[in-house]
């Protein structure tokens, strides 16, 4: 079988014509970047290559953590430590991060989050749609290109391993839409539990079987860190000084809380959702779902004194956790104390900012989604995620329960000249290049009640429409200047009217991303133009799938679920 055409970074680049003049990021002019490119750019049309190579060395093992006092409970770790290293680059650079498995009995693979992987869709780290996992003692080395700007993460796509440790903070350096004194960098939201995520996975997938909700949270920790309700364990503290403004990347890494976050007596002004720049809007409080992010500027314009930031789970979106996330932000001029600072009201909304719109409007064709539309129920059914399996109750999307074989993945069928795929990996195809695709996502009667963050691989998606109940035909759609990003909600008995075009051939997971729905089959595949995908390596493919598959025959853990 022919391989794809090499990955050539300037197939994508529109004519000189649509470059920005040069101008010099600083501090009051951060919507400039490098000769040609600003804020302005639109990074899905056009992207500039640096020519440099940003490279990474990452060793996972199993270890334990201790991360709020608590007490150690095991862990796998990158580097040996949690969370894991950043992975930071400039806007244009290529990337190579090797990846060595040093795990006793798992395997791995890294996926990065939000990361648009434009030509090169085998670097997207999902074990059994873009590759084998990386077999204990076997090594991988991933190869992209920081066409996006701004903030994300990475983490273990291997079920639900990254809620033990496998995660860490991506930032691509680029411009902004707002001007600020200071990059604080990420700030790394998660829920955290006491008991490993495999254990906590069978504890909500034998709830499920009850219709009982997940167990709660035990925590919720700040880059890492926080005291637990004994009063153990450390704040994550903040010095910021009078007068400036301060960028924050604020990352829910977490496997199930929606997180709401605020600062005490402060203002937060959005210049980003997921990567993509937006119109500036200021609010009080944040709603941010797992795999959501938010860039925001935080202007120091306060009685110089110590203020809580606040990361609790938002019960307007059904999360539940037994304590609640706790920095200290303070004053430089001030005396080091305990915040005496009162709380921004809590949200009753489980949604994002209103309004919120991209920095670049483009409009979608508004004509064809009466069409061309699909629409993928949310629902629960009863299935075997395994050949032989229980009989077990389980989420579904779009009347069927996604399950994968590890050995076998998505883009090998592709490679190999399959146009057919077994059913459980849920694989749908998308409309030819240059077309748009329309999806409804609707949740169905009866279901458990929590929202959904819905995440897609390879795309950045326009957010058409959502709303509460049952989609109609007169429910209002926004065609002219849609939302974009990559990861949305469906709140509560909603729905989600996505587009998305057809322009990066690959095979890309969209999916809940909340752990324990995905590990029980709540997602879909597309498989996007086939016949123009830019194929991995053949040989290295097939040696990572050979590795695993040797590993495999003697594994102490099988796959219990859906593997993603």
């Amino acid at each position: 079988m022919r391989l794809g055409a090499a990955f050539d970074p300037t197939s994508s680049t529109a004519s000189s014509s649509t470059a920005n003049s040069a101008c010099t990021n600083g501090h009051s002019s951060r919507n400039c970047w490098s000769e040609g490119y600003s804020v302005d750019t639109d990074f899905d049309i056009e992207f500039p290559t640096t020519g440099n190579t940003v490279k990474y060395y990452w060793k996972i093992t199993n270890g334990t953590c201790n991360p709020d006092g608590h007490g150690e409970r095991i862990c796998m770790l990158i580097n040996d430590q949690y969370p894991g290293p950043l992975l930071r680059a400039t806007w244009g650079d290529f990337i190579e991060v090797t990846v060595v498995n040093k795990m006793q009995d798992n395997g791995t693979g890294i996926h990065w989050h939000g990361v648009r992987q434009y030509h090169t869709p085998g670097q997207d780290g999902v074990p059994g749609l873009s590759e084998c996992p990386i077999a204990p003692g076997k090594q991988k080395t991933y190869r992209f290109q920081a066409t996006q700007f701004g903030s994300s993460w990475y983490h273990s796509h291997y079920s639900v391993q990254y809620g033990d440790g496998v995660v860490g903070p991506i930032i691509f350096d680029g411009p902004a839409t707002a001007n600020y004194n200071y990059d604080l960098g990420t700030y790394l939201l998660t829920d955290w539990y006491y008991q490993t995520a495999w254990a906590i996975d069978n504890l909500t997938s034998q709830n499920l079987q009850e219709n009982q909700p997940p167990p709660p949270g035990d925590n919720i920790l700040i880059n890492g860190t926080n005291k637990n309700a004994d009063g153990g364990g450390e704040y994550n503290q903040v010095t910021i000084q009078s007068g400036k403004r301060y960028r924050l990347r604020l990352v829910n890494v977490g496997e199930d809380n929606f997180i709401q976050v605020s600062l005490d007596g402060h203002r937060m002004e959005v210049i980003a959702a997921d990567f993509v720049p937006t119109k500036p809007v200021t609010v009080e409080t944040l709603v941010i779902g797992t795999g959501q992010r938010y860039d925001v500027i935080i202007t120091a314009n306060q009685t110089a004194d110590n203020y809580w930031f606040r990361a609790n789970a938002s019960t307007a979106c059904y999360s539940a956790n037994n304590f609640q996330g706790l920095a200290i932000w303070s004053y430089e001029s001030a005396t080091k104390d305990t915040p005496h600072s009162t709380a921004w009201p809590q949200s009753s909304e489980c949604a994002a900012p209103s309004p919120l719109e991209p920095y670049w409007p483009q409009a979608v064709p508004s004509g064809d989604f009466a069409n061309l539309e699909k629409e993928l129920e949310i629902g629960i059914t009863k299935t075997q995620q395994v050949p032989g399996g229980d009989t077990l109750t389980v989420w579904e999307l779009g009347n069927g329960s996604m399950s994968i074989v590890y050995t076998d993945p998505t883009m090998e069928y592709i490679m190999e000249g399959n146009s057919s795929y077994p059913e459980p990996y849920r694989v749908l195809p998308t409309m030819s290049l240059g077309g748009w695709n329309y999806w409804l996502i609707q949740q169905g009667p009866n279901v458990p009640p929590p929202a959904h963050p819905i995440h897609l691989h390879g795309h950045d998606f326009f957010i058409l429409g959502q709303g509460d109940g049952q989609y109609n035909s007169s429910s209002p759609l926004n065609y002219e200047t849609p939302t974009r990003r990559d990861t949305a909600i469906v709140g509560h008995e909603g729905w989600l009217a996505l587009a998305f075009r057809s322009d990066n051939p690959g095979v890309w997971l969209m999916h809940c991303h909340i752990a324990w729905h995905i590990s029980e089959g709540f997602g879909v595949q597309f498989v996007e133009a086939p016949e123009h995908i830019n194929f991995p390596d053949r040989t290295q493919f097939h040696q990572e799938c050979s590795d695993y598959q040797e590993y495999a025959k003697t594994a102490y853990y099988t796959k219990d679920n859906s593997g993603l």
